[in-house]
């Protein structure tokens, strides 16, 4: 009996639908890969940092060994910054017409028009017609400011303009042969170059570079709405880095467009900014300004007013008049105020049990009550009177007459707030006290016993209270600053803080 072989359906039926369905080759999946365009292909992106396609400003910023290459839009610039505004002006602009590029495939229609730009303005805006190209110029000397100047493409390299921009030009056909077959057999000394590489060390960049670099990087990205790199956790780190880029803002004349971005990032700090301000008012006064931040604004002027002159010199060399002729009118008006109260203050008197105003003649312990308070008040409120000049007519008659003292100087509101913040604390004790009171008795022995000084001190506490009421205005805070906190820096601050800033006192136009 001979044999006959199964047929193909059989042994189809014997293994089964799964080995053939579930089991695909894997010659065949290999050969289903597309190979068009081998694996050097490369499509250029239109985004930022590098719009490809449709940017038409190079802007090249070189830090020691790292170069960072933007490719932005001229509009987006003149937008955000005077100074991009101007230099690419028909007046001052050097831009050069762009060459057609590798990738720009143009085609004739029907009506003999040409469509190059279709393809591009799909994938992000029209193509450009010009090309501005910027580069970082350090300067020649050690304190030049790095600017960005306007430099013409380079030539001798032999490259079009189009290439820099949209990717490498048309290649021939034995050019691409050369570059498919080095690319896909690379050579030995192509290997050892790589293995060289590798070994070397890589260069570090000074803090200053990284700075710059950071700084241009930051200002590029908010003009395409990007949220700076800033530090987020230390507040000191976040106001050198604010400062930094609000100082590169002002140089390009983009602080509008910068200002809010760094206002939003540090009033994320809330308490721990508050406390910063308070340390470095006059730092912070000079961002604010910057920055055109309300708030950063108003909380650094109300220390700058309540601690002058402190930092006068160094305000008036650094601020604009504007800025100066607000804390002047600031503090004239908190010196009224102050005035106003002082009066109120010498003016308390104590009250007989009759309604009449003591005296040494109705009532001589009480009067002292009222004569050692006002002396506290003009002790703590009034500069220490100069030395004694030696007046004409003197024994010694061979030194020249010294002129007559002239009146002593206003005191500083930095020595007359912390005297006003002591009258209104609610402690009656912090000043003037028991020690205090019985030692004043003591000059007058005839009047010193238990008492006298129990009523001495019931009088005086009356006092304390009604001195308490007159100062409230003066206790006021316009600080975000939480004073009734038990920190270090609200415990620091003895001046007065009721300074209102409104909107009419900032140095710049604010919509109601």
């Amino acid at each position: 009996m001979v044999s006959q072989p199964d047929p193909p359906s059989s042994l189809a039926a014997i293994r089964g639908t799964s080995s053939l369905v579930s089991r695909p080759s894997a010659r065949s999946k290999r050969y289903n890969r597309s190979q068009v365009g081998g694996t050097n292909s490369y499509l250029p992106q239109n985004e930022f940092p590098v719009f490809s396609h449709s940017g038409d400003v190079e802007i090249l910023i070189r830090a020691g060994p790292v170069e960072n290459r933007y490719l932005l839009h001229r509009h987006t610039l003149t937008r955000c910054s005077g100074f991009f505004e101007a230099s690419t002006s028909s007046e001052w602009s050097r831009a050069q017409p762009l060459l057609p590029s590798g990738h720009e495939l143009s085609k004739i229609g029907e009506d003999g028009a040409s469509s190059a730009a279709d393809g591009d303005s799909e994938l992000g805006g029209a193509t450009p017609t010009k090309k501005w190209r910027y580069e970082l110029d350090s300067g020649s000397g050690d304190n030049d400011i790095p600017m960005l100047v306007q430099r013409d493409e380079p030539r001798d390299d032999g490259r079009s303009l189009g290439s820099s921009l949209f990717g490498p030009g048309p290649k021939t056909s034995s050019q691409s042969r050369s570059h498919h077959k080095s690319s896909s057999y690379p050579s030995k000394r192509d290997y050892s170059r790589s293995v060289m590489s590798l070994g070397q060390q890589p260069q570090t960049l000074s803090q200053a570079d990284e700075d710059l670099l950071r700084d241009y990087d930051n200002l590029f990205r908010t003009f395409y709405n990007y949220p700076p790199v800033l530090d987020s956790i230390n507040v000191a780190d976040a106001y050198v880095q604010c400062k930094s880029l609000l100082t590169l803002a002002d140089q390009y004349d983009a602080l509008p467009v910068i200002g809010p971005r760094v206002d939003h990032h540090l009033l994320q700090f809330q308490s721990r900014l508050w406390k910063q301000i308070a340390k470095y008012p006059i730092s912070y006064l000079r961002l604010g300004y910057l920055a055109r931040s309300k708030v950063i604004f108003q909380e650094a002027l109300i220390h700058v007013v309540g601690q002058w002159p402190a930092g006068e010199r160094s305000l008036r060399a650094t601020m604009p008049d504007i800025v100066l002729d607000i804390i002047e009118d600031k503090v004239d008006e908190l010196e009224e105020t102050v005035s106003r109260v002082e009066g109120r203050l010498f003016r308390l008197n104590l009250t007989t049990s009759r309604g009449e105003r003591v005296s040494p003649n109705n009532g001589y312990l009480d009067w002292l009550a009222t004569s050692l308070f006002r002396q506290w008040i003009a002790d703590n409120t009034t500069p220490q009177p100069p030395p004694e000049f030696r007046r004409p007519g003197s024994r010694d008659t061979n030194r020249p007459a010294a002129p007559l003292p002239s009146a002593p100087p206003a005191p500083p509101l930095t020595a007359v707030g912390r005297a006003y913040r002591t009258l209104g604390s609610g402690n009656p004790n912090t000043f003037l006290g028991h020690d205090e009171c019985k030692k004043f008795l003591k000059l007058t022995p005839e009047f010193y016993s238990r008492e006298n000084l129990r009523r001495f001190e019931k009088r005086m506490d009356e006092l304390k209270a009604m001195a308490r009421s007159v100062v409230r205005p003066l206790m006021n805070s316009g600080l975000e600053l939480d004073l009734s906190g038990s920190s270090r820096v609200a415990d620091s601050i003895g001046y007065l803080t009721c300074t209102e800033v409104g909107n009419r006192d900032l140095p710049w136009t604010v919509d109601e």
